[in-house]
């Protein structure tokens, strides 16, 4: 299985907060990052589960898949509740995408690399991907494939 945890591109300010949508950057952003990404996973099969709230829709459907919204991957998720609704980490096959929100996702990715849930901070619009499979000493490890800022794409 791969996870590949996708934030939100910029929105703008306003309430509600779930009706926020991206900004004009934010749109441009989430279809460079959505395109890279099509390019990346091919043929594979491709999960997209994404908060229900506007701006992260606008995100996830950037990349031409279609989208399962979830309530667990609202904005005050919790890592337990998101690696739940993912799968992760072998509970799917194929390639998982979760879009979502700060500053969950960065707790996650955390989580995935060091065990600990971290607030690491995690740009707009940036994904990071990750594998799960067998390390250099035959046992299961989480592989870090890429990170991700649509500042790279620019």
């Amino acid at each position: 299985m791969e996870l590949i945890l996708w934030r939100h591109a910029q929105a703008e300010d306003g309430t509600p907060d779930a009706s926020r949508r991206l900004t004009a950057r934010g749109t441009k952003d989430a279809a460079a990052v959505g395109a890279w990404l099509r390019r990346q996973v091919g043929d594979e099969a491709v999960t997209v589960l994404s908060s229900p709230t506007r701006r992260t829709m606008q995100t996830a459907e950037a990349l031409g898949i279609a989208v399962e919204p979830s309530e667990a991957l609202g904005p005050e998720a919790q890592a337990d509740a998101v690696l739940a609704v993912a799968g992760w980490p072998a509970a799917r096959e194929g390639v998982v995408v979760v879009v979502g929100h700060g500053p969950w996702i960065g707790q996650v990715a955390a989580r995935l690399l060091t065990g600990r849930d971290e607030p690491w901070p995690f740009a707009k619009g940036a994904l990071w991907w990750f594998g799960w499979g067998k390390g250099d000493d035959g046992h299961a490890a989480v592989r870090l494939k890429a990170v991700l800022s649509p500042d790279l794409l620019r």
